[in-house]
């Protein structure tokens, strides 16, 4: 076939094949517009043709359907009046329009309300995920998505190396995408991205907390180097902070308390965003977190940020220093132990003290379930401290 001549119910714009079809007369009240028209994202008219037919065959299929449900019922006149009325007065079956929104168009409806403030890796994990499935699966209509597609992304995922952890990510995001976008449309969507299966386990290793031993180590380390890098280790050690949370705070983060206390306010940075909403958090500051936060403020650098190596775009590179600290750490803890660590640490450290589990969850910004905690502002500085000073 020769690539100038367009197949059937095909034309081309800059080069790329487009599928576009009439809707019949009969069936434009099911529809909110009177063609069908989209990219088929190819420049070969043999690849075009057949993506083209294919589209043509689910149509005819479709109007059949329309058509059917359409039609008046055979023998109606017939029927007893309470059955007629029941047969006369039947809804006209609700047709899905999202024929009309393909999942890049859906990506762009969830990014234009969901999106705004929102980061540009929030943009990029939208656009990845869905570039995924457009890759294994093609850029189809919502409604048009089955159950062997998920399964199909599913292995087009599994190939590409992912872990479980990842997959859960994908899909999620996936379907965040796609429920939002057929809501936002008004459409009757059975998301076949949902309920899934998969091995969530696999590939995935553990984060091991550090132990006692290793945490005084790594700390005496700290003291003994005393430099910038050393000041964040301590910092996220006895404070069981996210090393992104550290690494963005600025020096006013760090104050005194009406007590003469340090503690540390963690909040919302137009450079660093919080994982959560209950990730806001004040925490006391002791033990070598104090230390951390002493040399923090007596240190002679005139930047307002308490670690401006790791800020010097718009945007704080939690990534760099996390690949520069777990390499240094490697050699005073046991395989496995990473920064992330600290944190798990702390959760034991805290249990092994009897500390109450939502006073836990205040002090790291972990979710407390239940309505009840919602209600207040959470357990006073001194509570907090008391904790703290038990475990460091």
């Amino acid at each position: 076939m020769s690539e100038t001549i367009s197949p059937t119910f095909t034309f081309v714009k800059d080069g790329v094949f487009y599928f576009s079809r009439r809707i019949p007369k009969e069936l434009l009240r099911h529809y909110l517009s009177p063609r069908i028209a989209y990219s088929l994202r190819t420049r070969s008219g043999k690849i075009a043709e057949a993506r083209a037919r294919k589209a043509a065959d689910q149509l005819d299929e479709y109007w059949f359907h329309l058509r059917t449900q359409d039609a008046q019922l055979p023998g109606k006149h017939m029927l007893r009046l309470g059955a007629a009325e029941i047969a006369g007065s039947s809804p006209t079956p609700q047709v899905s329009s999202s024929s009309f929104v393909l999942l890049s168009e859906a990506v762009e409806i969830y990014l234009q309300q969901k999106g705004k403030g929102r980061p540009i890796t929030f943009h990029r994990a939208a656009k990845r995920a869905c570039g995924y499935v457009i890759e294994a699966c093609a850029d189809k209509f919502l409604d048009v998505y089955t159950k062997a597609d998920a399964n199909k992304f599913r292995d087009a995922l599994i190939a590409r190396g992912l872990a479980g952890s990842s997959l859960t990510r994908v899909f999620g995001t996936v379907r965040a995408v796609t429920n939002f976008a057929a809501s936002e449309q008004g459409l009757m969507l059975n998301n076949p991205f949902a309920g899934v299966y998969y091995d969530r386990t696999a590939g995935v290793s553990d984060r091991n907390p550090l132990p006692s031993d290793a945490i005084q180590t790594v700390q005496s380390k700290c003291r003994e180097i005393d430099d910038n890098l050393r000041w964040l280790v301590a910092l996220v050690s006895d404070t069981g902070m996210r090393l992104a949370e550290a690494a963005g705070l600025s020096k006013e983060d760090i104050i005194t308390d009406e007590r003469g206390s340090l503690v540390v306010r963690v909040r919302h940075h137009p450079w660093r965003r919080l994982k959560t909403k209950g990730s806001e958090r004040v925490v006391p500051l002791e033990g070598q977190a104090r230390w951390a936060a002493q040399r923090i403020l007596t240190q002679g650098s005139s930047s307002e940020l308490a670690f401006p190596r790791y800020n010097k775009t718009n945007t704080t590179n939690a990534n760099a220093a996390s690949a520069a600290l777990n390499k240094w750490i490697k050699e005073y803890a046991p395989d496995g132990c990473t920064m992330h660590g600290f944190r798990h640490s702390m959760r034991d450290r805290l249990r092994a003290v009897e500390c109450p589990a939502d006073i836990v969850d205040q002090i790291g910004g972990w979710r407390t379930d239940g309505v009840g905690h919602g209600y207040g502002s959470g357990y006073p500085i001194e509570v907090l401290r008391k904790w703290m000073k038990a475990v460091t």
